[in-house]
């Protein structure tokens, strides 16, 4: 898979902060209102980059009320720090995650992306991984972690052994929790790694809660985004329905889409939102265990002559309108 310059960005551009977690459903007549799971329906949003909107403003303006805060790395060592340099708290981060739970909300913290030094090589055993990740979940009492394996991180079977290990350690000792796993695919289901990861999950008996694919960056396809992205989480179905022995239903509830909006990495490769609704009758006919998508930061237009990037989606859209389609589902 090649860099995400859009998907992922650079070090050099983060430098603030959070996000959140946490939404009411409304639910039918006669029916309690319930919290949606925590990392169900949570956009990510870097505040570290690309003209970030405040995460409160996202909210009032959308119904979301769950961020995917991304990104957890090394410090060099096993060490967790938001972008590998601020501290895990007391920081602008902390206050951003304060604002979004004192507004309703709650955060999920994601651990890895494209660049820096991932917490998975860093950490010299699953033991130690263990301790990082839940270094992290004391520091905020999270109710859910996504663990984004890409680049380096995911190319290592060693590492790969280390991150399910790890989550298998954090699963037992965190009863309740949430633990996504998010990896690239191909537009057929995942690829040989994710495969792996697969397979490792299941020899290891991690239950995990959602098995994500980034269905984007594929370079070259053809039909829709919104017919790859469907027919690559078939495959991702497949992959987890084979390795657990699960009947189809329950593999499409343990499977997650993390898409992205507009122009992706690729050339002439774009996310409508009709895709966007595509993705979302999808996912809401087959129950998906996470919906989301990269990044709040670029869900508006362009400027005139400005072409995508980290602060626009390089399409004609209104504000925040994959944002608010992310926001209606509700599993």
């Amino acid at each position: 898979m090649t860099p995400r310059s859009l998907l992922r960005p650079l070090l050099t551009l983060a430098t603030t902060t959070a996000l959140a977690a946490g939404t009411l459903a409304l639910a039918p007549a006669g029916q309690a209102v319930t919290a949606d799971p925590v990392g169900l329906n949570s956009p990510y949003e870097y505040l570290g980059w690309g003209s970030p909107q405040k995460p409160t403003d996202v909210m009032a303006a959308t119904g979301v009320k769950q961020f995917t805060l991304a990104f957890m790395l090394s410090d060099g060592g096993c060490n967790p720090k938001w972008d590998g340099s601020r501290a895990l708290t007391g920081g602008s981060d902390q206050a951003a995650i304060n604002s979004i739970r004192a507004a309703g909300g709650d955060v999920v913290v994601s651990f890895g992306g494209w660049s820096g030094a991932k917490l998975g090589e860093k950490c010299g055993s699953a033991s130690a991984l263990a301790g990082a990740y839940q270094k992290v979940i004391n520091a905020y009492k999270l109710k859910a972690i996504d663990i984004d394996i890409e680049n380096t991180e995911v190319a290592s079977a060693t590492v790969r052994q280390r991150v399910i290990s790890a989550l298998k350690t954090v699963k037992n000792n965190n009863p309740g929790i949430k633990e996504y796993v998010t990896f690239g695919t191909t537009t057929s289901g995942p690829d040989s790694a994710g495969i792996d990861l697969i397979k490792k999950g299941a020899a290891a008996g991690l239950a995990l809660d959602g098995w994500t694919i980034m269905p984007f960056d594929f370079g070259g396809h053809s039909g829709s985004m919104g017919a790859v992205t469907t027919a690559a989480a078939d495959g991702l179905k497949k992959a987890v329905a084979s390795a657990y022995g699960y009947d189809s239903a329950t593999a499409y509830r343990h499977i997650g889409i993390s898409s992205m909006n507009g122009a992706t990495d690729e050339a002439d490769e774009k996310v409508s939102t009709a895709d966007f609704t595509t993705i979302y009758n999808y996912a809401t006919t087959h129950h998906l265990a996470r919906f989301t998508f990269w990044a709040v930061n670029r869900d508006r237009s362009c400027p005139s002559g400005t072409p995508a990037g980290d602060s626009c989606s390089g399409i004609s859209q209104s504000p925040y309108a994959f944002t608010k389609i992310v926001a209606k589902y509700h599993g």
